[in-house]
């Protein structure tokens, strides 16, 4: 039997990556989605023939539509159509690579159906942890990490007994601007931030790199997957992104996973755990780095880093309010409307400003998400 696929955001770099994936094995693609990008979500409705393919922008729908009247495949849009996506019976495993806050709910909404879930959506667990956590317990469902590093810790822990462990490495790249200090990054322009060392992402995610909230996120992220205290999860700066990520046993022993750094690998094991199959990839040569390297980061001037740190140890909406307005924030740059250091000092502000109580349900995610939001749109209009 075909594992059938259903993706969350098709379009983008790990979407694209991952149809590369199924198509290598003959997986059944039943679902596309994208947020805006109908040329591309065209071309794969049309080449991989799923039952339903959504964009989010609906002012974009009626031309979807229009476009692949010629085929059977349902269009939707809007949530209506992630909600559809997420539910639909024909699936084995939802992929949700949606960009942002807008992949919590989809998320959620994929648990409820009962869907395992190939996760690429950080802000899914940075926003929603213990709703995520909790809802997949009660339903049984399997979360599968798609992230280099999150994978790599979920590869790491094959065949070990989980009480053992006492702790994780997650290795980071560093981004452009490691070893800057903060005042050098005062001239930082956007087409230096965008331009990342090793990976190829999309802009928000590379920006969150040359920040280091990436790693935030995934410290974050790491806390909900693998049932941790922040305590046991440590950071280390490795250039060379060949070391994807370690687990410390208690008898200190170090099991790392090593690979090229290609996204396929990841995505691959997500989609067909337990298997282990020919990957569309680089085969790594260790010879060809000569060495490796690992360094402490830098959290003073990476302040988005410490921010997200400090707001897992605080819990409640704490881990929501500094990725709401991160999200705010990076717009902003990306729309030069700030310079690159004001994204830090934006996200480690709200720490000091919001007071929230706990997360309960969806509603108080969407509230706490809407005022980090409100907050960064005041400060940046003020400025």
């Amino acid at each position: 039997m075909k594992k059938k696929v259903a993706i969350l955001g098709s379009t983008g770099s790990i979407g694209t990556q991952s149809l590369e994936v199924c198509e290598k094995h003959d997986m059944q693609v039943t679902a596309l989605s994208a947020y805006h990008n109908i040329d591309l979500l065209e071309q794969q409705a049309r080449k991989f023939r799923p039952e339903i393919v959504s964009v989010y922008c609906e002012d974009k729908y009626a031309q979807l539509r229009e476009r692949l009247a010629d085929t059977d495949i349902k269009v939707l849009a809007g949530d209506e159509g992630l909600q559809a996506i997420a539910q639909m019976n024909d699936s084995d495993i939802l992929l949700n690579s949606i960009v942002g806050m807008a992949g919590l709910r989809p998320t959620l909404w994929g648990i409820e159906a009962g869907k395992d879930i190939a996760l690429a959506n950080k802000e899914t667990l940075v926003a929603g942890g213990e709703l995520v956590i909790d809802a997949a317990d009660k339903k049984g469902v399997k979360i599968y990490p798609v992230d280099s590093e999150h994978s790599a810790i979920f590869q790491c822990l094959q065949g070990n007994d989980r009480r053992q462990l006492k702790g994780i490495i997650l290795t980071a790249s560093g981004g452009p601007f490691f070893g800057k200090t903060y005042d050098e990054l005062r001239s930082v322009t956007k087409e230096q931030a965008l331009h990342h060392p090793n990976w190829d992402m999309g802009s928000k995610i590379t920006i969150d790199s040359a920040t280091l909230m990436n790693k935030g996120l995934e410290f974050i992220e790491a806390k909900w997957l693998f049932d941790l205290e922040p305590e046991q999860i440590e950071i280390v700066v490795h250039r060379q992104s060949v070391v994807h990520s370690a687990v410390e046993y208690n008898d200190n022993s170090v099991i790392a996973q090593l690979g090229v750094p290609d996204m396929k690998i990841p995505i691959q094991y997500a989609l067909l755990y337990p298997e282990r199959v020919e990957c569309p990839t680089g085969r790594l040569s260790l010879t060809d780095y000569g060495k490796l390297t690992f360094e402490k980061p830098d959290y003073e001037t990476f302040k988005c880093l410490t921010a997200a740190i400090e707001a897992i140890k605080l819990g409640g909406a704490y881990p929501c309010l500094v990725n709401s307005a991160n999200e705010e924030a990076v717009r902003a740059f990306l729309h030069d409307e700030i310079p690159f250091i004001r994204i830090g000092e934006i996200v480690s502000s709200v720490l000091k400003y919001f007071d929230f109580s706990e997360i309960k349900s969806y509603d108080d995610v969407a509230e706490a998400d809407k005022a980090a939001r409100e907050y960064v749109r005041g400060i940046i209009s003020r400025a």
